[in-house]
């Protein structure tokens, strides 16, 4: 019985060695997941949010105060340059064109009035001319009818300017009549109304808005406001893509028309707007709709690519660490755990880190071993590969998660710690 014991004990303490040592050295190669180097397009792009709008816009006012007494469009109107939109209450204004051209009828008959007065002073004054040439009139009287012609010919004049001055007042009330009907200066749809009949407008220092009118929603065009860090890849001609939430699953395409110099800080932080132009002939897209855009900034077609995580897996065991089975993915080219080859990569290419990064590719008996290759364009999904690498080879893109159990786990880091900034620019 006793001899019993001792086996089972000692083959409880050979099992438990055995165990022992698969776990700390015994353990199996790790597995990856790999892609493929294909063909493909690797576009670049610059996202932003931005409003849309009428490519022109214009508030219809008044000029003058008074009662809206008719209207001739509501919302959604579509109107022609010169139609009637409005109507004041005109009997304030012909009243008082009646009473300038009153006094303009006034000023005529008083300049009249000045002339058959002036025709009298001068022939009195001429006579007095020749009684004095016979010295039978005192040079006072002379004098006296000198004054009398001067001050009529003066009052001739001013009866000549009232005259003028009434005419420019009949002219104003005229214009003011005219005033009182609103049309409109463009072709377009009304946007908004801003009166109803009988709403009394006062047009002081500035003409209250009556109705706002798009020209034609059919080319329309989104202000985008694009950050600082990016607005210098932006230039005209740039094509662009946006989407709105009425049309959550149709991408409208747009082209970059201006980039504005004015700067627009708001709680410190600096964006330009940008103006994408955008054909609307299915009238989908409406003014005030948020777009999402995306502007294409660069773009290569058809070229080698893989993808961005293949660029972002590093192994976790550095050479001569000690570490036996820890493997990772999403580290960084310069924290010192890549080959040789890799270092000597990246020494090549400083003024890019992307272009002197190592990509590792399945080895002999399933370990990843670095490849030298020449990085080139971004999308975030996908990264061009200019050397290197041919089309079809595999390469690692990560670790599979079956595998992670196989050796400690690795600290957290910045390649792999969710809260902490990537060093590659995400691209929105």
């Amino acid at each position: 019985m006793k001899r019993r014991r001792l086996l089972i004990a000692a083959a409880i303490a050979i099992v438990g060695v055995a165990l022992l040592v698969t776990v700390r050295g015994g353990s199996e190669p790790p597995a990856f997941d790999t892609a493929l180097v294909d063909r493909g397009d690797v576009v670049e792009v610059v996202g932003a949010t931005g409003v849309l709008e009428a490519v022109t816009t214009v508030q219809v006012g008044s000029q003058v105060s008074g009662t809206v007494a008719w209207l001739g469009a509501d919302f959604n109107s579509q109107v022609k340059k010169g139609q009637v939109v409005a109507r004041l209450e005109p009997s304030l204004f012909e009243a008082r064109v009646a009473q300038a051209r009153s006094n303009l009828v006034a000023a005529r008959a008083q300049v009249e009035r000045s002339a058959a007065a002036t025709a009298d002073a001068k022939q009195k004054y001429e006579r007095a001319q020749a009684l004095s040439a016979q010295d039978l009139l005192p040079e006072s009287d002379l004098e006296s009818a000198k004054a009398t012609y001067d001050s009529a010919a003066a009052q001739q004049k001013a009866s000549d300017a009232a005259v003028s001055q009434a005419a420019a007042a009949l002219n104003q009330a005229e214009v003011d009549l005219a005033h009182s009907v609103i049309v409109a200066p463009i072709d377009g749809v009304v946007l908004a109304r801003s009166v109803d009949v009988g709403q009394t407008v006062a047009a002081s220092l500035q003409a209250p808005t009556l109705f706002v009118i798009a020209n034609d929603l059919k080319r329309m065009r989104v202000n985008v406001a694009i950050d600082e860090a990016d607005i210098g890849r932006v230039q005209p001609g740039q094509a662009a893509s946006f989407r709105v939430d009425a049309w959550p699953d149709e991408v409208f395409k747009g082209n970059v028309e201006q980039v504005r110099l004015q700067p627009i800080v708001n709680q410190n932080v600096v964006t330009y707007n940008t103006i994408v132009a955008v054909s609307n002939d299915d009238l989908k897209l409406m003014p005030g709709m948020t777009a999402t855009v995306s502007v294409e900034t660069q773009r290569r077609d058809a070229v080698l690519r893989v993808p961005a995580a293949a660029a972002r897996f590093r192994p976790d065991a550095a050479e001569g660490s000690g570490r036996a089975g820890g493997w990772r993915s999403g580290g960084d080219a310069r924290e010192g755990n890549a080959s040789g080859a890799s270092r000597q990569a990246t020494s090549r290419d400083g003024a890019r880190e992307r272009h002197g990064r190592p990509l590792f590719v399945p080895g002999k008996g399933g370990r990843p071993e670095p490849r030298a290759v020449k990085l080139g364009l971004s999308d975030g999904r996908f990264v061009e590969v200019l050397e290197g690498l041919q089309e079809g080879e595999a390469v690692i893109t990560g670790l599979r998660g079956a595998a992670v159990a196989a050796g400690p786990r690795p600290s957290p880091s910045a390649s792999n710690n969710p809260f902490a900034p990537r060093r590659e620019r995400p691209t929105r």
